[in-house]
């Protein structure tokens, strides 16, 4: 009886301190779920937010331009002469009073129809600076041919001060510059389709979307002007630069600002791919050899080993 009764007694004393400290561990172990459980709700609602948020992010542009038919898209496609004609008549009576051609000299106007006396005129019409002269000063003199289409800034600074602290772009290059991304699986169409009238595109688009009702949950910061086809938010600080019956065109072709849009369009991808068609008959011509040739290789071919036993 004394060995059990020291037997129960040694054995309390050895459990009773792990009895303890397993009562002790159990709420830290609720505890510590509790806290686990915590940061993972915490996690779920942050993420949720994100999406959220994210699902409230607006992409620009706000709205895709709208994929027009343009004379000079396609594998086939040729530019529209009087269409360019109008084009350049918009860009001198309207854009040239903020934008420059730096890389557009007068002489490549006779690529749309206009001759060499023609061409003399338009480009004595600008006041070129020039110089220095022998007494190492600067001077003024008419424009020639080979001068091109000059800013209407003196400098950048001008240029800036008078817009708003934003220098107006040059338009030698805006229509390869400014495009919106189509995405897949449209990208992958453009190269059998050789659609590269995006920047035309965004650019028609651009010059027709202002006036529109500004939506509720976008914020328009002032001095700004809305419109959902604009590139780099849902504003920019130009106005709408042409209004119905603006220009006066010589071919009995609509004074709307559809038309103006359409055809500045078009002088612009000119201004800044002169050489698109000719490049594209290069091209086909190019294909039409290589499909020529890998025939008279197979013929040669199969001429050679003919006699060859394989």
């Amino acid at each position: 009886m004394k060995r059990l009764l020291s037997a129960l007694l040694a054995a309390g004393v050895l459990f009773a301190p792990a009895y303890a400290t397993a009562q002790s561990a159990e709420p830290s172990a609720v505890e510590g779920t509790a806290q686990e459980a915590a940061p993972a709700a915490s996690g779920e609602t942050t993420a949720t937010d994100e999406h959220a948020a994210e699902a409230h992010t607006p992409h620009y542009p706000l709205e895709k331009p709208e994929m027009l038919s343009w004379s000079f898209a396609g594998p086939f496609g040729k530019w529209d002469i009087g269409q360019l004609q109008r084009g350049l008549k918009v860009y001198r009576e309207v854009c040239a009073s903020c934008h420059a051609m730096d890389l557009v000299a007068f002489r490549n106007l006779e690529a749309l129809g206009y001759s060499d006396a023609q061409v003399r005129a338009i480009a004595a019409e600008y006041t070129i600076t020039d110089g220095p002269d022998s007494s190492g000063d600067m001077f003024e003199r008419p424009g020639i041919p080979t001068d091109r289409f000059p800013s209407p800034y003196p400098n950048d600074q001008a240029a800036a001060a008078s817009n708003g602290g934003a220098v107006p772009p040059d338009f030698s290059l805006i229509a390869k510059a400014r495009a919106v991304e189509r995405g897949f699986p449209n990208f992958v169409f453009d190269i059998f389709t050789q659609y590269a009238a995006s920047g035309p595109d965004y650019i028609h688009g651009l010059l027709t979307g202002y006036g529109r009702e500004v939506p509720e949950h976008i914020e328009i910061q002032p001095g700004t002007h809305y419109n959902p086809f604009f590139i780099a938010g849902p504003a920019l600080a130009m106005a709408q630069p042409i209004s119905e019956g603006q220009v006066t065109y010589d071919d009995g072709a609509p004074e709307t600002v559809e038309q103006y849009s359409r055809d500045i369009s078009a002088f612009l991808m000119w201004a800044a791919e002169p050489h698109l068609v000719k490049r594209k008959a290069t091209g086909f011509v190019v294909m039409i050899f290589l499909v020529l040739f890998a025939g008279l290789m197979y013929a040669v071919k199969r001429r050679v080993w003919a006699s060859t036993p394989h």
